[in-house]
C-alpha cells in the first residue's frame, strides 16, 4: 500500500498539474442536471440556436437518466426527484433532440405523473414553468412586491432577506407581477403532466400566511396611499436593485439562477430579446460552462477563487514552500480577487471597510467568510516583509472580524440577518434560500483560521463568543450541523478543529463527545460516509458507503483531538491510501449542499484537498 510520505507527494503532483496559467485551479462545481436543462429551455425561448452547446447538453441529461426513467440529485435519493425529472423531461423535448415516443421519455413521464405530476414539483420549478408558458401564475404571488418599499427600520424588509434570497426573489417578484410569459412557437406541450384537471394551480401557499403578508401590502398602501404609484414604485426598485449589481461577466450576482431569473424578469419589463444587458447575460452564463466526461455540463457558478484558496493553503500545508513558483501564482491570482467594492453586506455591517474574497473568478461585490478564511489562508505564510500582502491580510483580518453576529458565531454572507419573520414565509426551502444565520461550519473554520494563522490572543472576546455558541448549539449526539457540508461530519470537522485551535484541551468534555460519536459511526472499511438525506432529515443519516471525503473529515478531527494515532484514526488513514485513485459513484457523491432536497454540489476539487490535509496533519503530529 501506498506510504504516507508516498500518498502526500501523490496529491501535491495531481494538483499542481492541475493549476490554470492564471494561478487558479479550475475544478468543475458540478450541481445535477438542472442547469443544463434551464440552459436550453433559455436558448430555445430566446431562440438563440447554439446547436452544439444544445446537443451537448442534452446528451448529458441522457446519460444521467437511471432505468425507471427518473433522475436524481444524489445516488441514493429513493426511486429519483419529480422536479428534476419534470425540468429534464421539458429540456430534452424542447432541444428537440429527443421526441415524446422515445422510450426514455415515456419512462420519465410515467414517473412525474406517479408523483403527482406538474402540480407536485417545487415553486422555483413552477416559477420557471410559468415564466416559459407551461403553467399558470397564481393570481397574487405569495410575498408582494411591495417589500421592495419597506424600510430597514420593518422588523420584516429586503434586506432581512440574505442576499442570496435577494437576488432570487428580486426578479420573482417581477415576473410574478407582470405574470409573464414567454412561449415559442418549438415549445413542447406539457399539459399532459397535469394530474389533476380541475384548472386550480396550486402553489401549495398556506392562507395565513398569505393574509400576513397581505397585511404587510395594506399598511404600506395605507400609509403611503397611491397604490398604482407604489406599484410602480417597487417595479423600478426591483429592476434596479437587479441592474446595479450586474458582474463584469454579465451575469447577476455571479449565479446561474438569478441570472436566468433576471432575464425574464427583463423581458417582462419589455426588454427586446436583443438588448445588451440580455446578451451579455446569456454570454455570462455560457462563461459557466465546463466539461465533465466529454460532456458539457453548465455550473451554477464558478468556484475558482474557493477552489484555488483551499488548494493552496493546503499544499502549503503539506510542506510546499511558499516560494514554490506554483504557491506564488496562486497568491497573486488572489490578490487580484480580493474586494475593494462595497457591497449589500454593508447594509448590516455599516462601520466596516471592504476587505473580503468572494466565490467565483469574477465575483466583485459579494464576499462571504468561508472564502475569506480560505485566501487568507492561503496568503498567510508571504506576508511577512510584504507591504502588498500585509496590506491585503489587514484588510482582510478587520472584515472578518467584523462580520461576527452578535449570537458569538459567523454567517456567510451578511451578518445579524437571523429574523424570526423568516419562519413566516411561505415558500418551501425558505430557510435555505432566505436566511443566513450563524452556522457550525462557518464559526468552526473561522475559529481555526484565527487560533492557527493569526496572534489574537485566546483571550479575545471573538474566541469567548464563538466558543459558546459552539457550545449551545452542539447536537444531542455529539455533532454539529454544517450548512455547507454534507452534513454532521462536516459540521463536527469544522467545530472541533475550530475549539482545538481556540486553545481548548482536546479532554474538554463537547470535543470528546464529538470525537465518540465520530468514532461510533465508522465503517468497517475504516472510512466514513454520510447521506445526503441527512440534511432533509435533520439527522445523521448513514450513506452506508465510505467516501474520501468524509472520511478525510473524520480522520482530521479525530487527529486534532488523539495525542497518539489510535486505531480508528489508523483505519481511516488506510482507507485514504488506499482511495487516492478510486473512482465510482463515491467519488462522484455529493458534499456540498445549499438547499436541502434541491440542490446538491459535487465539488471536483475536494477528493484531492481533504485526504491531502488529514495525511499531511497526521505525518506533522506523529510522524
Amino acid at each position: 500500500m501506498t506510504n504516507i510520505i508516498q500518498g502526500i507527494n501523490q496529491v501535491i503532483d495531481k494538483l499542481k498539474k492541475g493549476q490554470s496559467s492564471d494561478g487558479s485551479w479550475k475544478y468543475p462545481f458540478e450541481t445535477g442536471i438542472s442547469t443544463d436543462a434551464y440552459m436550453i429551455i433559455l436558448l430555445r425561448t430566446l431562440e438563440i440556436h447554439d446547436e452544439k452547446l444544445i446537443r451537448g447538453l442534452a446528451s448529458r441529461i441522457l446519460s444521467k437518466q437511471e432505468v425507471n426513467g427518473a433522475w436524481k440529485l444524489f445516488y441514493d435519493e429513493g426511486d429519483g426527484n419529480a422536479a428534476a425529472t419534470l425540468e429534464a423531461y421539458y429540456a430534452l423535448l424542447y432541444s428537440g433532440y429527443v421526441q415524446k415516443e422515445d422510450r426514455r421519455m415515456i419512462a420519465a413521464k410515467r414517473f412525474i405523473l406517479e408523483n403527482g405530476g406538474m402540480d407536485n414539483v417545487n415553486v422555483f420549478t413552477k416559477i420557471m414553468l410559468s415564466s416559459t408558458g407551461q403553467y399558470k401564475w397564481p393570481s397574487s404571488f405569495p410575498i408582494p412586491i411591495e417589500i421592495m418599499l419597506l424600510p430597514l427600520s420593518f422588523p420584516f424588509n429586503f434586506y432581512q432577506l440574505s442576499v442570496y434570497g435577494r437576488v432570487n426573489l428580486a426578479p420573482i417578484l417581477i415576473l410574478a407581477e407582470n405574470k409573464f410569459s414567454l412561449k415559442t412557437k418549438n415549445s413542447p406541450d406539457l399539459s399532459d403532466l397535469r394530474v389533476t384537471r380541475s384548472g386550480k394551480y396550486d402553489w401549495t401557499i398556506q392562507s395565513e400566511y398569505r393574509s400576513l403578508l397581505s397585511a404587510i401590502k395594506d399598511g404600506i398602501e395605507d400609509l403611503l396611499g397611491l397604490p398604482e404609484q407604489l406599484h410602480s414604485m417597487a417595479l423600478g426598485r426591483a429592476k434596479n436593485y437587479m441592474l446595479k449589481r450586474i458582474e463584469p461577466d454579465g451575469t447577476f450576482y455571479s449565479y446561474f439562477s438569478s441570472t436566468f431569473l433576471m432575464i425574464f424578469a427583463l423581458l417582462s419589463l419589455g426588454y427586446s430579446k436583443n438588448d445588451p444587458i440580455i446578451k451579455n447575460a446569456v454570454n455570462g452564463l455560457k462563461s459557466l460552462q465546463t466539461d465533465i466526461d466529454g460532456l458539457p455540463h453548465m455550473q451554477y457558478a464558478d468556484a475558482s477563487v474557493w477552489n484555488t484558496s483551499l488548494i493552496n493553503s493546503t499544499l502549503q500545508m503539506a510542506g510546499v514552500s511558499p516560494e514554490d513558483p506554483v504557491v506564488q501564482k496562486a497568491n497573486t491570482y488572489l490578490l487580484k480577487r480580493q474586494h475593494d467594492q462595497i457591497g449589500d453586506w454593508v447594509i448590516h455591517n455599516p462601520n466596516s471597510l471592504p476587505g473580503g474574497w468572494g466565490f467565483s473568478d469574477v465575483n466583485t461585490v459579494n464576499p462571504d467568510v468561508d472564502d475569506t478564511t480560505a485566501s487568507l489562508r492561503s496568503i498567510a505564510r508571504s506576508v511577512k516583509g510584504s507591504p502588498i500582502f500585509q496590506d491585503a491580510w489587514d484588510r482582510g483580518i478587520s472584515w472578518l472580524l467584523s462580520m461576527q453576529n452578535d449570537d458569538g458565531g459567523w454567517p456567510s454572507f451578511e451578518r445579524n440577518t437571523q429574523n424570526p419573520w423568516l419562519d413566516f414565509l411561505p415558500i418551501e426551502k425558505g430557510e435555505y434560500i432566505f436566511g443566513d444565520p450563524t452556522s457550525a461550519d462557518l464559526t468552526g473554520r473561522t475559529l481555526e483560521f484565527l487560533g492557527n494563522y493569526t496572534d489574537l490572543p485566546k483571550d479575545h472576546p471573538a474566541f469567548k463568543k464563538a466558543i459558546n455558541w459552539l457550545f449551545e448549539n452542539q447536537e444531542q449526539d455529539g455533532s454539529w450541523y454544517g450548512r455547507w457540508g454534507v452534513c454532521y461530519i462536516y459540521g463536527a470537522w469544522a467545530a472541533v478543529t475550530g475549539l482545538i485551535a481556540a486553545g481548548l484541551p482536546a479532554e474538554q468534555p463537547s470535543i470528546q463527545k464529538s470525537a465518540d460519536w465520530l468514532k461510533s459511526i465508522q465503517n468497517q472499511d475504516g472510512g466514513w460516509g454520510e447521506s445526503c438525506r441527512s440534511d432533509s432529515n435533520k439527522q445523521y443519516v448513514p450513506l452506508n458507503a465510505s467516501t474520501i471525503t468524509d472520511t478525510s473529515w473524520a480522520v482530521d478531527a479525530l487527529i486534532a483531538v488523539e495525542d497518539k494515532p489510535t486505531p480508528a484514526i489508523q483505519k481511516g488513514i488506510h482507507y485514504l491510501l488506499s482511495s487516492l485513485d478510486k473512482d465510482d459513484w463515491t467519488t462522484a457523491y455529493p458534499k456540498g449542499q445549499a438547499m436541502a432536497g434541491s440542490f446538491y454540489i459535487h465539488y471536483h476539487s475536494y477528493r484531492y484537498i481533504f485526504p491531502l490535509m488529514a495525511l499531511s496533519h497526521y505525518h506533522q503530529k506523529f510522524g
